[in-house]
């Protein structure tokens, strides 16, 4: 989040039931897929947060209202279909082997928008 908004944003840990971050084929991050007897954890952001991470969404996310935990509804990047691995997404793993190439391209898509598309909103 630092490296794409250029500041940790306000937010809220939230879980999302019958969800969960999978694996996906090909790419170091999650998708977001129904997991029945599964809760997704995640974080709830503001509507300007959401404005520059639609920004870097790559288009392949829906972006449906899901329940949460909390019994509140909340917006959330799901993975249409295709290159589900069966596996959950490994955070750790991500952390250790991709992050930093991972923020450094966030960084970079995160500078430019910065200088063009979301200033002064």
């Amino acid at each position: 989040m630092r490296t794409s908004l250029g500041r940790v944003p306000a937010r809220i840990l939230a879980s999302a039931p019958g969800w969960r971050a999978a694996a996906l084929e090909g790419r170091v991050y999650p998708g977001l897929v129904a997991g029945p007897g599964t809760s997704a954890d995640g974080l709830l952001l503001t509507d300007q947060e959401w404005k520059l991470l639609d920004s870097l969404d790559f288009g392949r996310y829906e972006v449906p209202k899901v329940t949460l935990s909390t019994g509140n509804d909340g917006l959330a990047y799901i993975w249409p279909d295709g290159g589900v691995r069966p596996e959950d997404w490994d955070r750790a793993e991500f952390e250790s082997l991709y992050l930093r190439a991972y923020a450094a391209r966030c960084a970079r898509i995160g500078s430019r928008l910065a200088g063009g598309v979301l200033k002064g909103e």
